[in-house]
């Protein structure tokens, strides 16, 4: 009897094998999910999180994380870019009129998020799976901060004010980082289940 044989590149769905085997089918599939999500988060303003400030905190690169740690880089990369496109075609301010301050840093949330959950697995589930949310969701703020604070906005000057970009990160950073660290393990625990639980069944 034959046995099938597969590799795995470090993602959740391979470990588990909840996901279909070809690659890129489960990439498809992974985005359009996750990506339909998250629309919906902006559309209704549910992943947005009011803060004192007065500038919504956000949960909208959630989803670009649960796909780099379920599916890949690939995935993540994809769900960070439909998340970007939404910011931009969205936008109300010039900040993320600008294609590379909503579209690069959020291409990278579901890579980064990917390689940290890659790492810190073969230590522990949990810690991976915290890590992944918590250092996904700071990509997005630094490169969105950091890009706003360097880059030159259409009157010449930058975006933002270093101060004002540092009250940000005070202010929003943690609630997204403990919200991001809180849902990823959430999810990622769920999936492991219904994977071990689909594993005693077969």
């Amino acid at each position: 009897m034959a046995t099938r044989t597969t590799t795995s590149d470090g993602t959740m769905s391979d470990d588990i094998g909840l996901m279909p085997q070809n690659k890129t089918v489960r990439t498809i599939v992974v985005s359009g999910v996750l990506a339909a999500i998250q629309i919906v988060l902006g559309i209704t303003g549910l992943g947005l999180i009011p803060t004192p400030t007065g500038i919504n905190a956000t949960i909208l690169h959630i989803p670009a994380i649960l796909a780099g740690v379920v599916a890949g880089p690939i995935a993540g990369i994809a769900t960070g870019g439909i998340f970007g496109l939404f910011s931009f075609l969205r936008a109300t301010t010039p900040l993320f009129q600008n294609p590379l301050i909503a579209f690069g840093p959020r291409l990278l949330i579901g890579l980064v998020a990917f390689l940290v959950y890659r790492a810190v697995k073969p230590i522990n589930e949990v810690l991976a799976l915290a890590l992944a949310g918590a250092l996904g969701t700071l990509t997005n703020t630094a490169g969105v901060l950091g890009l706003a604070v360097l880059l030159p906005s259409p009157a010449g000057t930058p975006y933002m004010a270093p101060n004002v970009a540092w009250g940000i990160v005070v202010t929003n950073a943690l609630p997204e980082v403990i919200v991001a660290m809180i849902i990823t393990v959430a999810v990622g625990m769920a999936i492991r289940g219904a994977g071990r639980a689909r594993r005693s069944t077969v």
